[in-house]
């Protein structure tokens, strides 16, 4: 797994090979971040990334000056591995909870600019998880959520919705948090 752009581009980390987590491709993830450098900037921004997996997504958005980025997995194995790639890294804007993502979004009390969710497609509840996240105050007024999904959803009819985009099997969903929401 490597960094694409920012202060630490070209920093590879290693992900163990009984790694459950599927990570976002670098095809997908580069064109992404092209989407996000025209609509948010990083160096102001408060990020949420749920169910972490390989931490990719969080190192990318460290790497693209985010002043802080929380990172939550439930999984041991892959808890593990980003407390091993946030020592590597060295980042003390880089926060690891070990959570579940669904006790993690009742609970809790903080407010991102930036929210990046990437469950497993197979998760029973995933349609349910933007709803969750834009009803209460984890993002804020004017904050973008982004989130992962396979190609069987369709979010569109949410009020907050503004763009789906897809790079073969991954799709992404952008939401936005506010009155008036975003507009391409």
């Amino acid at each position: 797994m490597r960094i694409i752009s920012g202060k630490y581009k070209g920093r590879h980390f290693d992900i163990p090979r009984n790694f459950k987590a599927r990570p976002t491709t670098d095809f997908a993830k580069e064109n992404l971040f092209n989407i996000l450098c025209n609509i948010v900037d990083f160096e102001e921004c408060h990020a949420l990334d749920l169910f972490s997996g390989t931490g990719s997504i969080s190192l990318e958005l460290l790497s693209r000056g985010c002043l802080s980025v929380t990172s939550v997995e439930l999984e041991l194995l892959h808890f593990n591995h980003l407390k091993k790639s946030a020592a590597t890294l060295g980042d003390a804007g880089w926060h690891l909870v070990r959570d579940d993502v669904f006790r993690y979004i009742r609970r809790c009390n903080s407010s991102y600019d930036i929210i990046f969710a990437d469950p497993p497609y197979a998760l029973k509840e995933l349609a349910t998880i933007p709803g969750l996240i834009l009803q209460g105050n984890m993002l804020k007024e004017g904050g973008i959520l982004v989130f992962e999904h396979g190609k069987d959803n369709d979010f569109s009819s949410n009020p907050h919705f503004f763009r789906h985009i897809a790079y073969g099997s991954v799709n992404f969903s952008f939401f936005k948090k506010g009155s008036s929401e975003a507009s391409e």
